[in-house]
C-alpha cells in the first residue's frame, strides 16, 4: 500500500438545481473541473449530485475522472466521493472505482478522504495499491 497525499483546486463550478423548495432545500447537479498538484497531478472532471438542507447544509455525492499521474505513473482513474458541506468546507472519503484506470494506473484500488474549505485548495490523502 503506497499514501498519495496533494491538494486540488476548483477551476470551474457550474450548479444547477433540478427542484427547490421555499425553505432553501434543494438537488442540484454541478460540473466542476479541477487541477491536481502533488503526488497526484493532472485534471479533474467531475459531476456532484447535492441535497441541501434548509440550514445550508448538503450532503453530496460524486464522480470525479482524474487524468494525469499518480506516483509518477501515467493514466486516468475514477474515484467516487461521498461527503458534506457544513457552510463553510466540504469534507468526505474518496474510493477508486475498481476496473476505471488506465494506461499505467490499470489495476489502480484504493481509498481516501479529502478535505475542502470553501475558497481555498482542498487537500487530499489517497492510500493505494496497483495489481
Amino acid at each position: 500500500m503506497a499514501t498519495a497525499t496533494g491538494a486540488f483546486e476548483i477551476r470551474s463550478w457550474d450548479e444547477q438545481a433540478s427542484w427547490e423548495g421555499a425553505d432553501g432545500r434543494k438537488l442540484s447537479e454541478a460540473r466542476v473541473s479541477q487541477a491536481f498538484s502533488g503526488d497526484v497531478r493532472g485534471h479533474g472532471d467531475v459531476q456532484y449530485l447535492m441535497c441541501y438542507r434548509d440550514d445550508g447544509t448538503a450532503r453530496f455525492v460524486g464522480l470525479t475522472r482524474v487524468e494525469g499521474s499518480l506516483g509518477g505513473r501515467e493514466g486516468s482513474f475514477v474515484v467516487e466521493s461521498i461527503g458534506d458541506f457544513d457552510g463553510a468546507r466540504a469534507s468526505g472519503t474518496w474510493s477508486v472505482v475498481p476496473g476505471s484506470a488506465t494506461d499505467a494506473l490499470a489495476g489502480l484500488g484504493g481509498e481516501g478522504r479529502f478535505d475542502a474549505p470553501m475558497g481555498s485548495q482542498a487537500s487530499l490523502h489517497l492510500d493505494y495499491r496497483l495489481d
